[in-house]
């Protein structure tokens, strides 16, 4: 990671604000082109306003005189230290989830989730391959993911440190990873589902007073199909409509959905686990990008939980095609009646991008991208418009101040200070939600926006630490980037992603540190260290395979079936060498008997497409079939010892 200096050491790196107007008027010269008046004229205002503040020196770009002051060695991880944060971070289409220490931006590990891992094994190994899912055949179910957004298990509102939860956005799947080991164990595909994009656990049950921890996993599906999509109604926009749906955070199995209008993104859950939102496009339900435009407002809809289980526990539901999983109608048209209804469609600002709750519970931020403006809605009205207290669900907005040009992502400090990213500005806005509330009730002295800063450039996803907890500490913010040009040495035309760590402690923000990002991470959570209690070790006894002891080692045969049980223990494996048959079916059941942490051992073999690795007392297998005759060596992949080349064992395949 590459760390700012004070002025007294080096000059200051700052965004070139010149390249960052000329994206930022490009992209609204793009939107324009494709006639988006709504919200432009404002954008365009705001821009003006904007770039004014930055000439004059008010509410511009900070970091320059502040960084001055700034004790930089409080960012630098020396060795042998520890990072005060693990970052998690969705891989994109690398399928994977990513592990980043802060403030010092390393790189600590990669979990093969949707995607094929030849280090670990992960999509070669049985156990792996029974979690991913196969065909008849033998061929795994898809061999591609694009994780987008990670979100953690809770105890009453603050990460407990159990479990992380990963969409699958091509092939409509949810991940659960194990925090112990960082290893996913568990993934389940979501029926009707096409594009499912924001995810959100429950922060604590909404129907059992006793029970104060996930129980639930929200996911939102963006992709509006015919239902069911088996070749019928290919062009009635009719029969074209979403799903959101709840699975069970333990068995990972789907409990119900709701079907419902427009095309869902991002997901949030309320602190009391009475509500779950998500923010809305397309609620047109067009099929074609301009009839995806014609509204002037989109929408963040509210589900309530409790009426939804309800519902489906008094058989008012229905089914999709050959699913199982009770569907019910959360449509405008069959949740006229706020006392009996199971959704709330709150109008927002012209395709918004993002919501998230504040730590306090009591308001949602959702952006409007296309809007320079961020829509504050108060959890108390919400539930007094489904008792019937409200007459419209905009009445449950609370603030809408324009921050600048497309808002898209929000993070809170627990100061009462909220962090939006602005795309096209290229900026994170800094702006106070008491304020922001005053203005929209008429006081015109409210200072909202009290601090900016650019990023470089494109900023997506952007998170505080702690941001999504009732515990936020507020001390670091981190942009997540788009694009990257002249920050880092040229590698081609695929440019890296650029992930900027601000520190939001003090009065202004200021850019402390900078990394690139291999392509595409979209959302992250920030969480302290001490949350996190990880494994250094298996237990032999988890593993019902397990060969426990060097005398265990054999080769056992069935017809064209054969059994290969082995051992590893640096710097040897259990067996010299073993024989088979072309043809026969060969599975190999690996064990580690070392107890060292860290010593891991790897199994190849040449030819056959068998890579994987073993960790001290865990179990692996995979079979295969012996269709080549000769000598194969099997090596040890991973460095274990001194005599690690010399690990070595031969698979003997008979003609």
């Amino acid at each position: 990671m590459t760390f700012t200096k004070g002025k007294s050491e080096e000059t200051v790196v700052q965004p070139d604000t010149g390249r960052r107007r000329f994206l930022t008027s490009s992209a609204v010269a793009g939107l324009a082109g494709a006639s988006l008046s709504l919200g432009l004229a404002a954008c365009n205002k705001n821009e003006s306003a904007a770039s004014s503040a930055a000439a004059s020196g008010a509410g511009g770009a900070s970091g320059g005189d502040a960084s001055a002051a700034i004790n930089w060695d409080k960012y630098e991880v020396h060795p042998g230290k520890l990072d005060t944060y693990y970052a998690f971070s969705s891989g994109g289409h690398s399928g994977d989830l990513r592990i980043h220490g802060l403030p010092s931006g390393r790189e600590i590990r990669r979990v093969p989730v949707f995607n094929i891992d030849c280090m670990s094994g992960w999509g070669i190994t049985n156990e792996s391959r029974k979690i991913i899912g196969t065909r008849p055949n033998g061929q795994l179910n898809y061999i591609n993911g694009d994780t987008h957004h990670v979100h953690m298990s809770y105890t009453d509102g603050v990460y407990d440190g159990k479990y992380i939860f990963v969409n699958d956005k091509i092939n409509a799947r949810v991940a659960r990873v194990r925090l112990d080991t960082m290893e996913c164990d568990a993934i389940t595909q979501l029926p009707n589902v096409q594009g499912f994009h924001g995810i959100f656990p429950d922060k604590r049950d909404p129907l059992d007073e006793k029970i104060n921890y996930t129980t639930r996993v929200f996911c939102g599906g963006e992709f509006h199909i015919p239902q069911p999509n088996d070749g019928r109604d290919l062009n009635d926009p009719k029969k074209y409509f979403c799903l959101f749906t709840c699975v069970d955070a333990k068995t990972m199995q789907p409990r119900w959905q709701v079907k419902i209008d427009g095309n869902l993104d991002l997901v949030a859950s309320s602190y009391d686990g009475k509500l779950a939102c998500s923010n809305q496009y397309n609620t047109e339900n067009g099929v074609h990008y301009e009839e995806m435009m014609a509204a002037e407002r989109d929408a963040c809809v509210f589900f309530n939980v409790a009426r939804i289980e309800a519902a489906v526990k008094n058989g008012k539901f229905f089914h999709i095609g050959n699913s199982t999983v009770p569907v019910v109608d959360g449509t405008h048209e069959a949740n006229a009646d706020p006392k009996t209804a199971l959704t709330c469609y709150v109008p927002v600002p012209k395709n918004p991008h993002g919501v998230n709750i504040s730590p306090d519970g009591k308001h949602y931020a959702c952006s409007g991208k296309l809007s320079p403006t961020a829509t504050v809605i108060s959890h108390e009205l919400v539930l007094k418009w489904f008792d019937g207290g409200l007459k419209e669900p905009r009445d449950t907005v609370v603030a809408e101040p324009e921050i600048g040009l497309g808002p898209l992502h929000t993070g809170f400090d627990g100061r009462g200070f909220v962090y939006t990213t602005l795309f096209l500005d290229s900026q994170i806005v800094k702006w106070d939600l008491a304020a922001a509330i005053k203005a929209y009730q008429g006081d015109k002295n409210a200072k909202v926006v009290v601090d900016r800063i650019d990023v470089h450039y494109q900023p997506g996803h952007g998170f505080t630490s702690m941001g999504e907890t009732r515990q936020p500490d507020g001390q670091y913010f981190i942009s997540d980037n788009k694009f990257s040009k002249d920050r880092y040495l040229p590698v081609g035309p695929l440019h890296p992603d650029s992930s900027q760590l601000i520190d939001i402690s003090g009065e202004k923000m200021v850019l402390v540190g900078d990394h690139p990002l291999y392509p595409e991470p979209h959302d992250s959570i920030m969480v302290r260290r001490d949350i996190i209690k990880t494994r250094q070790i298996y237990d032999l006894n988890e593993f019902p395979l397990a060969v426990k002891t060097p005398k265990e080692n054999r080769v056992e045969r069935q017809g064209k079936k054969v059994t290969v049980f082995l051992t590893s223990q640096a710097p040897t494996f259990g067996l010299r060498e073993w024989t088979v048959k072309k043809g026969d079916e060969v599975t190999i059941i690996l064990t580690n008997l070392d107890k060292v942490e860290d010593l891991t051992h790897g199994f190849a073999i040449p030819f056959y497409n068998i890579s994987f690795v073993v960790h001290p007392q865990q179990t692996q297998s995979v079979t295969f079939i012996a269709d080549k005759p000769g000598v194969f060596w099997c090596y040890c992949t991973n460095f274990c010892h001194a005599l690690h080349l010399e690990m070595r064992s031969r698979m003997i395949v008979q003609a």
